[in-house]
């Protein structure tokens, strides 16, 4: 009894592996896998949770307080205190977002159906950078406008949306966190180990800037000012008033380098390297 091969009938189209389809195709990876959720659920409730707590604790407490620690309280770093908090949610789902396809080795398959590679990286990005984006912009305006309506009964903590530069601040608040998960995002595509990653990020935004204080004065203000997360935060500052901090732009200016050469430096280990 002979074998009978079977007749695999050809596609009238083929397909073409194009940016929009690379695009499409991350993006539901994306949105289909469950640790996106949690960690955008997570980071929304640090930066809003934070803010509120720390507006409800300000007003319970501001008539027992000295008058200088009622000087030492800011609006805007009530309102942004989640910011600080948040990056680390958002930088861990950074690294995800590439170490995660290493973990499982189903980036075999990704970079078998596209042979450029560099295309995956960019559509990671770029979905990564939306949706974190249009995530922590209503987040840091709701953080705001609460922790104000908390802090009414105090009018030296009542500041305006459009009074000068807040606008620019709150905003540049979500800006910060979407900046700081695609400098995490990198770091995952250059180590491609979600622990190494997570580490390394951790590592360089919450170990690297206390260690620093152990250096003489000067070496402080020679070296900090240029940390990526020092660097980075002056981009949500109101007021530039420390000399030994950058400015807003010259900060974000930094920052966006630190995030330029993470990306360069992970695209070509992404082209030469094997999977």
């Amino acid at each position: 009894m002979s074998a009978v091969t079977p007749v695999v009938p050809k596609l009238e189209t083929k397909g073409r592996v194009t940016f929009v389809h690379v695009l499409a195709s991350e993006w539901t990876k994306f949105r289909s896998v469950r640790s996106t959720a949690w960690t955008l659920g997570i980071g929304i409730l640090l930066t809003i949770g934070f803010p509120l707590l720390f507006a409800g604790v300000t007003s319970s407490h501001w008539n027992s307080m000295t008058p200088q620690e009622q000087a030492s309280r800011s609006p805007l770093d009530i309102a942004l205190a989640g910011v600080n908090v948040a990056q680390l949610a958002i930088a861990v789902l950074g690294v995800l977002v590439i170490t995660a396809e290493y973990s499982t080795g189903s980036i075999r398959s990704t970079l078998t159906a596209v042979p450029k590679r560099l295309p995956v990286l960019w559509a990671k990005l770029l979905d990564f950078a939306v949706v974190s984006l249009v995530v922590m912009v209503p987040a840091v305006l709701i953080s705001f406008f609460a922790s104000q309506a908390i802090l009414g009964g105090i009018p030296e903590l009542q500041i305006s949306f459009s009074a000068p530069g807040v606008a620019r601040s709150i905003l540049m608040g979500a800006v910060y966190v979407m900046m700081v998960g695609i400098f995490a995002l990198a770091i995952g595509a250059i180590v491609r180990s979600t622990a190494g990653g997570i580490s390394l990020f951790a590592a360089i935004f919450f170990v690297l800037p206390p260690l620093m204080l152990t250096l003489p004065q000067s070496w402080q203000d020679a070296i900090l000012p240029y940390l990526p997360s020092e660097a980075g935060r002056q981009i949500f500052a109101l007021q530039h008033t420390d000399p030994h901090t950058l400015t807003q732009l010259a900060g974000g200016l930094v920052f966006a380098g630190y995030c330029v050469v993470a990306i360069a430096i992970a695209a070509v280990l992404l082209r030469r390297r094997d999977v």
